[in-house]
C-alpha cells in the first residue's frame, strides 16, 4: 500500500507494539504529528512540559514495564533537549528509542532555522544512530533501531527523520518483528559450576542486568541452592525482596557494612550482570587487593565487561537468566549455616541508622512509612542526591521493576519524567517520586502534566533547602566551604502546588506521617508532599574518594 513517510512511521511503531508515545511537537515534526493524531485511537501520546522530562518518561516506562520507550521531538532545540534523557537510559542499559525531525534534506549543512546534526551529537551516548533521508529506506530503519535497542545489552537508539521524507509516498509492507538470541555459553557455564560447587564461602553480586533479563527468580534460586548471601548494586535494588534474609542490601560508595565484609571473606563470588563501576568498588585497586582470595566468576551479556575492571578468573557470555537457568542445575544443593550466622552476626551490628532528635522528621522514618502504606507493593522513581541513597537504603523494596532510578549518569531531574512514564504504563500500581529540592527546582513544570492527565502520582520532596550531597562532601572534604549549595529560595511550596492544580501536604514532624501518606495513597490524585528535614542530615555509610570498599564512614 502507498503511505507517506509520517503513516510509515506509525504502521512500523504499531509492528513493534508500541502504544504510547512521550514528546513535545514542533514545526520539522508537524507531518508526523499530523499522523499521530489520526492514530489516535491505537497510540496515545502524552505532552510533557519539557522534551528532556519526556525522555525521562519513556525511560521510566520501559524500567517499569519492560518495554520500549518511544520520545519524539522536533528539530534543533527540540532534539537537543533529548541529549541528556538518551544519555541517561543508555549508561543505565534502557531499551529506548527516540525519534526526532529535522529540515529537509536539500537544507542540511546550511545551518537553517531549526537545524542540529543530532544523529552525530548523540552518537557517542547511543548504541546506534540514524539520518534517514530516503522515504523508502525509513520502515527499515525503525525495525533496526527497535531490534538493536532491545538486542544484547539494551540501550538507546536515535532515528532523525528529515522533513521531506515524513511527506514523500512509497510502498508500505508490514513486517513481523525480528526475535532475539537471548545467548548462552555452555562452556562456560561448565566452568562456573565446577568452580562454584567447590566453594565453601560463596557471595553474589547482582547488578541491573539481572533485572534487564527478567532473571529475578533465578538469582532467588541461586541463593538458595548454594545457601549464599546477595548484595545488590542500585540498579538491582529491586531484583531481590531487600527483606530476604539473604539479602545485604547495596555494595559499594553507600553500601552496607555487612556487604562489604562478606565480600572480602568470600572465597567465590559470583557477579551477574554488572560493569562494577567506580560506585561499586570505590577504589580499584584496594577491590582487587580485598578480592584476592577469591575466584571471580563475571556473566555478563557485554563481553567489554568482562576483566574491564575487575579481574574474573571465569567469564560467561550470555543472558543472566538464559546462564542461570543452566547454571542452577548444574550446582550442588548445599548449607553454610556457620557463614550465614556469621553473616547475620554482622547484619544485626551494622544496622542502617539514621540519627537526629526524638520528634525531628527524618527521611528514615518517612520512607518506613511509606513502605508501610503501601505494603512495599509501589513503583519507587528517584532524582538523584542524598534523597535517592536513603531511598535504596531505608524503602524495602520487594517486586520487580519497581524502581526507576539514575544511576550511571546520576541525572538531577529524572526522576518526575520517569513516574509519569512508570504511571501510565502502569496505573494500577502506586507511583511515589522520591525527590531533593535541588532536582525538584528543576522538573517542577511537570506538575502540570500530572494535573492534564489527572495522574496520581506521590512527588515527595525532602526538603532540606540545600544541594544535600554535594554539600556533604563539602563538609568532610571542602572545610564545610559550601559554595553554591544552599538553595533557601522563599518558594511557598502550597502556593506552587495550588498553581499547577496540585494538592500539597507538608510534613515538619513525625506527628501524621502515617495519616498523611495515607492519604496521598489514596486519594486518587496527583499530591505535592513538602517533607521539611534538617540540612545536616547526612547518607552514611560513605566511603571516600580513593579509600577501599571495606572502609566504610559509618559517622560523621
Amino acid at each position: 500500500m502507498l503511505l507517506n513517510g509520517s503513516q510509515i512511521l506509525m504502521e512500523t511503531l504499531l509492528e513493534q507494539g508500541v502504544d504510547t508515545i512521550f514528546g513535545y511537537p514542533g514545526g520539522a515534526i508537524l507531518n508526523i504529528y499530523d499522523a499521530l493524531y489520526k492514530y489516535s485511537d491505537k497510540i496515545r501520546h502524552i505532552c510533557t512540559s519539557h522534551e528532556q522530562h519526556a525522555a525521562h518518561a519513556a525511560d521510566g516506562y520501559a524500567r517499569i514495564t519492560g518495554r520500549t520507550g518511544v520520545v519524539f521531538a522536533t528539530s534543533g532545540p527540540g532534539a537537543a533537549n533529548l541529549v541528556t534523557g538518551i544519555a541517561t537510559a543508555n549508561m543505565d542499559s534502557i531499551p529506548l528509542v527516540a525519534i526526532t525531525a529535522n529540515v529537509n534534506s536539500d537544507l542540511l549543512g546550511r545551518d537553517s532555522f531549526q537545524e542540529i546534526d543530532i544523529s552525530h551529537v548523540v552518537a557517542p551516548v547511543t548504541k546506534k544512530s540514524y539520518l534517514v533521508t530516503d522515504v523508502t529506506k525509513l520502515a527499515d530503519v525503525v525495525r533496526e533501531a527497535f531490534f538493536i535497542a532491545n538486542d544484547g545489552r539494551k540501550g538507546a537508539v536515535l532515528i532523525d527523520i528529515t522533513k521531506d521524507v515524513t511527506s514523500a509516498v512509497c510502498e508500505f509492507k508490514n513486517v513481523p518483528p525480528k526475535a532475539h538470541d537471548r545467548p548462552c555459553d555452555i562452556h562456560g557455564v561448565e566452568e562456573a559450576a565446577k568452580i562454584i560447587n567447590a566453594a565453601k564461602r560463596p557471595y553474589i553480586f547482582a547488578g541491573g542486568g539481572v533485572r534487564l533479563s527478567g532473571a529475578e527468580k533465578e538469582l532467588k534460586a541461586l541463593a538458595e541452592k548454594i545457601d549464599a548471601p546477595v548484595s545488590l548494586s542500585l540498579m538491582a535494588k529491586d531484583c531481590l525482596d531487600n527483606m530476604d534474609e539473604r539479602c545485604l542490601g547495596m555494595l559499594g560508595m553507600h553500601g552496607t557494612k555487612v556487604s562489604s565484609v562478606a565480600l572480602t571473606e568470600a572465597d567465590v563470588i559470583i557477579a551477574l550482570g554488572t560493569r562494577f563501576s567506580d560506585r561499586v568498588t570505590c577504589n580499584t585497586k584496594s577491590f582487587a587487593e580485598n578480592i584476592k582470595g577469591a575466584k571471580v566468576v563475571h556473566i555478563d551479556i557485554d563481553r567489554k565487561e568482562f576483566n574491564k575492571n575487575v579481574l574474573a578468573d571465569c567469564k560467561v557470555y550470555g543472558d543472566v537468566k538464559t546462564v542461570l537457568d543452566q547454571l542452577i542445575d548444574k550446582l550442588d544443593k548445599v548449607s553454610h549455616p556457620e557463614m550465614m550466622a556469621h553473616i547475620a552476626d554482622i547484619k544485626s551490628r551494622y544496622p542502617l541508622v539514621q540519627d537526629a532528635d526524638s520528634d525531628a522528621v527524618t527521611p528514615k522514618y518517612v520512607l518506613e512509612m511509606l513502605a508501610e502504606v503501601t505494603g512495599r507493593e509501589a513503583v519507587i522513581t528517584t532524582e538523584v542526591g542524598q534523597h535517592q541513597m536513603w531511598a535504596a537504603e531505608y524503602y524495602p523494596f520487594k517486586d520487580p521493576h519497581s524502581l526507576a532510578t539514575s544511576g550511571g549518569q546520576g541525572t538531577m531531574g529524572y526522576g518526575l519524567g520517569a513516574a509519569i512514564g512508570a504511571k501510565v504504563g502502569c496505573p494500577e500500581k502506586t507511583v511515589v517520586n522520591i525527590a531533593g529540592d535541588g532536582s525538584f527546582y528543576m522538573n517542577m513544570a511537570e506538575l502540570s502534566t500530572l494535573a492534564k492527565y489527572g495522574l496520581p502520582v506521590i512527588e515527595l520532596v525532602f526538603n532540606n533547602t540545600v544541594l544535600g550531597m554535594v554539600r556533604q562532601w563539602q563538609k568532610l572534604f571542602y572545610g564545610e566551604r559550601y559554595s553554591q549549595t544552599d538553595v533557601e529560595k522563599d518558594t511557598d511550596f502550597e502556593m506552587l502546588g495550588k498553581a499547577f492544580g496540585i494538592e500539597t501536604i507538608t510534613i515538619d514532624s513525625k506527628s501524621g506521617v502515617k495519616e498523611k501518606l495515607g492519604y496521598a495513597v489514596s486519594c486518587g490524585k496527583p499530591v505535592l508532599i513538602n517533607v521539611l528535614i534538617d540540612k545536616d542530615l547526612n547518607v552514611l555509610p560513605m566511603v571516600p574518594a580513593g579509600a577501599s570498599v571495606t572502609e566504610p564512614m559509618l559517622e560523621i
